[in-house]
């Protein structure tokens, strides 16, 4: 379970009743009034090397944005929710490349604002709808201190339309278990050689916890897919990914393996993850690799095109033979 070493928070949460059950939660945590979530100058001005104590820090605001922005892989929209960041410390994280804005996790208590926007697009759609809420954060592991995920599922079970998807690394899923959430949800765990898991994905649940979390949430009838993601291109990946593709096939259940999807989705990274990476992480794997990566944008990089072509080949014959009856819905 998180505890935090600090809080910082807007004053305004305590008008929401999540705030108020966070302040009372926290009541011996040291805290910190602050103007604004999205700039809190403390963290601003701390060099990259205490980038894994930031993410010892909790920040409690108010979600001002409500975008929703479209999408084409699975689900409709990209929905900002309730928190944003995260306690794991994933060397690859996209939300890392603003780190002094977004690595730490934030949770936003104007819940009901968020949903209520969520259900009266569903409501005004004519066919069947999917919300991804979990693109900035993980809400296993943010339900853990919130309880929201509990709660989200909870009131949006009876919307015709709507559905929720969003993806994990963890494996706390005991409390949605028993929920009657009426096959409106749909959870994507994130999967990786526990190799990588052990050396890239710090603070994460292991492989094993993961799969377990997997059976768990099928056997409780939740609509369940799995992403092998992000696919890192180490000089044994291969063998890597071989062995766990053997792994779901082994000690995941019939009952998951009937219908799961794949996503496959292949790293891509950036200078500020080298940087920040390499003070905040230094005895840590080099995940840049100069041979295999080209630019992809300023500052960015991703792996050249033999090499993903190499990747999909790969991954579209192993799942052939150990996944046969199971989709992939893309790699990207």
């Amino acid at each position: 379970m998180f505890k935090p070493e600090t809080i910082y928070f807007e004053k305004d949460i305590i008008n929401y009743t999540l705030g108020k059950e966070l302040i009372k939660k926290y009541k011996e945590i040291p805290k910190i009034e602050i103007e604004n979530h999205n700039n809190i100058e403390e963290m601003r001005t701390k060099s990259n090397k205490d980038f894994p104590y930031m993410k010892k820090n909790l920040i409690i605001g108010i979600r001002k944005t409500h975008k929703f922005v479209p999408n084409y892989k699975t689900s409709d929209f990209l929905v900002p929710y309730t928190s944003s960041g995260c306690t794991a410390a994933c060397m690859y994280c996209y939300l890392v490349c603003n780190y002094n804005k977004c690595a730490y996790l934030r949770l936003f208590v104007n819940r009901e604002n968020m949903l209520e926007k969520i259900i009266n697009t569903a409501n005004k759609s004519d066919k069947k709808i999917t919300f991804e809420i979990g693109s900035n954060s993980d809400l296993i592991l943010e339900n853990t201190i919130t309880g929201n995920l509990k709660w989200t599922i909870e009131n949006f079970k009876n919307v015709n339309n709507g559905f929720l998807t969003f993806p994990t690394k963890f494996d706390m899923v005991d409390d949605i278990l028993p929920l009657d959430h009426k096959g409106k949800i749909t959870i994507r765990v994130s999967v990786n050689p526990s190799e990588i898991i052990n050396k890239v994905e710090f603070g994460t649940s292991s492989l094993s916890k993961r799969i377990e979390a997997i059976n768990k949430l099928k056997e409780a009838d939740y609509n369940v897919g799995i992403l092998i993601a992000p696919v890192i291109f180490l000089d044994n990946w291969q063998n890597l990914y071989l062995e766990l593709i053997k792994k779901l096939n082994l000690e995941l259940s019939k009952k998951v393996k009937k219908d799961v999807f794949f996503e496959i989705i292949f790293m891509t990274y950036s200078y500020v993850h080298t940087k920040i990476n390499q003070e905040a992480f230094p005895n840590a794997i080099n995940l840049y690799d100069k041979n295999k990566m080209t630019g992809r944008g300023i500052g960015k990089y991703w792996y050249k095109n033999d090499i993903r072509e190499e990747g999909k080949k790969f991954f579209i014959d192993k799942m052939r033979n150990f996944f046969p009856n199971n989709t992939i819905e893309y790699i990207v």
